[in-house]
């Protein structure tokens, strides 16, 4: 893929985490996609597994916003440095981290990774 295809697609895709719309956030997951993040012991796989997952986490997180930092094109893809600007009550926190992303059109394998001990930490104090 290259470096514009890339942007492009994040482009469309990253504003979809924002305000709580699962419906149009899963438009970009293949109906066989593969989806891996840190709060998840195992990947979910499967379009509809995926998008039960994303309507509790968009609930939750109705206000977070996802911007690309860098992106690094792969042959079958491309891999996403992002920040994530999350308000917690009255803090917004910021973290980085990077997904791996492969696609046909649409996604069919993203795993995330970032650190989440700053979110651990929120929710667990008083």
């Amino acid at each position: 893929m290259d470096i514009e295809t890339a942007t492009r697609f994040c482009n469309r895709w990253l504003p979809a985490w924002t305000g709580n719309r699962p419906d149009r956030l899963i438009e970009f997951y293949a109906q066989n996609a593969s989806y891996q993040d840190p709060g998840l012991s195992r990947p979910l796989t499967g379009r509809k597994t995926i998008e039960r997952y994303f309507r509790r986490l968009l609930r939750a997180n109705p206000r977070w916003v996802w911007e690309a930092e860098e992106i690094f094109p792969t042959p079958g893809g491309f891999t996403l440095k992002w920040r994530a600007r999350i308000p917690i009550g009255d803090t917004e926190h910021v973290l980085f981290g990077l997904d791996i992303v492969e696609l046909e059109e649409v996604i069919t394998r993203n795993e995330v990774f970032f650190d989440r001990s700053v979110l651990l930490a929120e929710a667990q104090s008083p």
